[in-house]
């Protein structure tokens, strides 16, 4: 009889897999991949579709000269109710179709380490994939689909704060009430806890959980905020394009708003697109920045350009000053960013609804900062240095705590199984 099962957090950016031995309740080893997919241009119409996951998939993007379908933040679609599917290689491929590629991925190299075929699994969510609960109610049907897709006979959802709870629990060595601050590329998510290091084997948690919440900001809401403020001027915002004589009008918004978003980029009409930028480059007198977007989407160049943003972003994790940079084909991008650039005028409005939501958050169960006396942050996005810099204002540096910021929910989904099986 099998005695493993799962855990795993299907992430924005990062993916991971975490095996419990639930008879011992410890984590033997972890999985990880990047959460990426791609397909490449020439496929055989008799043969399976050859696509790539993870690092594979940027080798193979870079391979390829950037002919293909690459996708990142796949993640993101999952609560959008007007995404039916992508057709590649003339097969439709809907949303939990595109998941289960990352899960059976992880799934594989797991089974393969322990010789087994393992079918039982938590599964981490977000406490809102969106916050309209319609939506939301979507997500998570498609992500249980892509679970079921990827070999999964039995399964539970954790709340992915939640399982970093239990991740930290095992460091602590006397009750604590803790804040747990998650995060990830799509969403910032919340929990509180009474967290005791004798409560590890506890399968009712129940008396312990005392709130959760999140909000749909994320790492990837700042690299929009970056490309928006720095990245679309040198793709033609502010340009004006002529329509009839004498009449001269801005190119159109969503030009700008679709190269902003990776789950818009992922599944943008190229040959469409095309058409209509090309109308707007000769209206637009040729301008050369006009000649730049068409360049961005003919050349797929959407990961290389992002990839410099996030290296800009996480640049000002130590540093005041970071550049983004980008030089392919004819696009030349040079921009300096100063830290206080970014926290005042960047990414200020993403900065302050994530903290409002968190002042209600905690307004709402009648908990004073003083009250708590650990935050745990965890998730890739918790490096950026004007989000931590609220927690510490807020809660005080002796009480900001962290752990494997790409590790620590997997970890803790995989422990939270004898609760959440319990319940069910």
């Amino acid at each position: 009889m099998n005695h493993f099962i799962y855990g795993i957090d299907f992430g924005t950016t990062n993916s991971a897999l975490a095996i419990l031995d639930i008879q011992t309740n410890s984590v033997v080893k972890i999985f990880s991949t990047p959460s990426l997919l791609f397909f490449p241009d020439e496929q055989n119409p008799r043969a399976p579709i050859v696509y790539a996951v993870g690092e594979a998939a940027v080798t193979r993007y870079v391979e390829s000269r950037m002919q293909g379908r690459f996708m990142k933040s796949i993640k993101r679609v999952l609560p959008n109710k007007s995404f039916v599917g992508t057709k590649i290689a003339a097969k439709l491929y809907k949303a939990e179709d595109l998941v289960a590629l990352i899960l059976l991925f992880l799934k594989k190299q797991a089974d393969e380490f322990l010789g087994q075929n393992i079918t039982t699994a938590v599964i981490g969510r977000p406490v809102v994939f969106d916050e309209n609960p319609e939506k939301d109610q979507l997500a998570q049907e498609r992500l249980a689909k892509a679970v079921r897709i990827a070999g999964f006979e039995q399964f539970y959802f954790q709340m992915e704060p939640i399982g970093a709870a239990f991740t930290y629990e095992r460091q602590i060595t006397r009750e604590e009430l803790v804040l747990v601050a998650d995060f990830g590329g799509g969403t910032s998510d919340f929990s509180i806890m009474k967290l005791r290091p004798e409560a590890i084997n506890n399968p009712d948690r129940s008396g312990d959980m005392m709130a959760k919440g999140g909000i749909y900001i994320g790492g990837d809401s700042f690299d929009s905020d970056i490309m928006w403020h720095r990245g679309t001027p040198h793709f033609g915002r502010g340009v004006k394009e002529k329509l009839e004589e004498g009449k001269w009008i801005d190119l159109p918004l969503s030009y700008f708003t679709n190269i902003c978003s990776w789950e818009k980029m992922n599944f943008l009409d190229s040959y469409k697109w095309r058409n209509t930028i090309s109308k707007s480059y000769f209206a637009a007198g040729r301008d050369y920045r006009v000649k730049n977007l068409l360049t961005l989407i003919e050349k797929n160049l959407g990961y290389v350009l992002f990839k410099q943003i996030e290296r800009a972003k996480f640049g000002l994790t130590n540093q005041d000053v970071s550049n983004f940079a980008f030089n392919e084909f004819d696009i030349q991008i040079d921009e300096s960013i100063t830290i206080e650039d970014f926290e005042c005028a960047i990414i200020h409005k993403n900065l302050a609804k994530i903290e409002a939501y968190l002042q209600a958050f905690l307004q709402n169960q009648n908990i004073d900062p003083l009250d708590i006396d650990t935050v745990f942050m965890t998730g890739g996005t918790s490096y950026v240095r004007p989000l931590s810099n609220i927690f510490t204002r807020l809660f005080g540096p002796e009480k900001i705590k962290s752990g494997d910021n790409f590790n620590s929910v997997a970890k803790g989904i995989a422990y939270s199984y004898p609760v959440v099986a319990q319940a069910k």
